[in-house]
């Protein structure tokens, strides 16, 4: 039994699952040997700030089966608190397969997750005196996605810490497979998006979700709703930031040579914004530091195994 945590810097929620990625390139159907490893938006990010010593608590729920206890297992020894993390006995981790990809794409992805353990996450699951340690939280659109009680789960979190002063992240991070139609993922996102402090859409992400085509007007569409700060991703063009303050500006992306796996690159420029914003770092240093974090996950196979640590921040002269 872990020892509770006396103060958290970042607390996340949601749901990670085993991944088998494929070993070698092809249809899934036709790949012969996996490796296994952890796919999951808000523990990814848990992790990243973890290896950059900050004390993190995650909240989740993973199966009595050999899945949820390597879930569990490797989040713990990255040196996040896994003291909220609840273990049905009848519902399984949910896993995923995820294709090999030798030209930069997307790879083919495929979910077993309908019913998981972590899909019954629910307000019970948020204990307030652990809750309210945390200096910052870091929602996803993936958990509201799981089930209707995942939904409410996130938006009292988001009630909860915001409205005791904590600051707030969100990033969309669209997951259209999981959600009953595009309205209703529009809506309920943008719904969530009005608790947060920081909202940190793709540029695409914003234009399905706000209507709006520039990261200008997408950043000031959810700043007229209530956010301090939106940071727009642009890929290899870097990103773009607004206040609601009136400060504004485009950081430039850094280079990659080659992109090995695009999955979990939006984890690691949060990983950025939160650490550096923390730190109490201007917006143009932060989005600097999360388009190199970033860069780094797209050069390795895996969702949070390129995160830096903190001397290599260091050691590559990252403020």
């Amino acid at each position: 039994m872990n020892m509770l945590p006396d103060h958290l810097d970042v607390l996340s929620l949601g749901e990670t699952m085993a991944l088998l990625v494929a070993q070698e390139p092809g249809p899934l159907e036709r790949v012969q040997t996996f490796s296994k490893r952890l796919a999951g938006a808000d523990s990814n990010v848990a992790i990243g700030l973890a290896r950059l010593g900050f004390q993190v608590g995650w909240v989740s729920r993973v199966g009595a089966d050999s899945f949820g206890r390597y879930v569990r297992q490797t989040i713990e020894a990255e040196g996040v608190d896994t003291s909220q993390v609840e273990v049905d006995p009848n519902r399984s981790t949910g896993f995923m397969l995820k294709s090999r990809s030798m030209d930069g794409s997307d790879p083919a992805i495929e979910y077993y997750r309908r019913g998981s353990a972590a899909s019954q996450l629910s307000v019970a699951h948020l204990q307030p005196g652990y809750a309210l340690k945390a200096r910052h939280l870091h929602t996803t659109g993936i958990t509201p996605a799981l089930s209707p009680a995942a939904r409410e789960l996130v938006a009292h979190a988001m009630t909860t810490l915001r409205g005791a002063g904590r600051s707030v992240s969100f990033d969309p991070n669209l997951r259209p497979s999981l959600w009953p139609d595009t309205a209703t993922m529009r809506d309920t996102l943008n719904d969530l998006a009005r608790h947060a402090d920081w909202v940190l859409p793709g540029h695409d992400e914003g234009k399905l979700l706000t209507g709006q085509s520039t990261p200008a007007d997408i950043a000031a569409w959810y700043i007229d709703r209530g956010a301090k700060a939106v940071v727009v991703k642009l890929g290899a063009e870097g990103a773009y930031f607004r206040t609601a303050s009136g400060e504004q500006g485009q950081v430039a992306g850094v280079p990659v040579p080659v992109v090995v796996d695009t999955v979990g690159a939006g984890d690691a420029f949060a990983v950025g914004i939160i650490s550096a914003r923390l730190e109490g770092l201007a917006w143009p240093q932060a989005l600097h530091r999360a388009n190199w974090i970033a860069s780094r996950a797209l050069q390795v196979i895996g969702d949070m195994e390129g995160l830096p640590s903190r001397r290599e921040l260091s050691e590559h002269d990252i403020v």
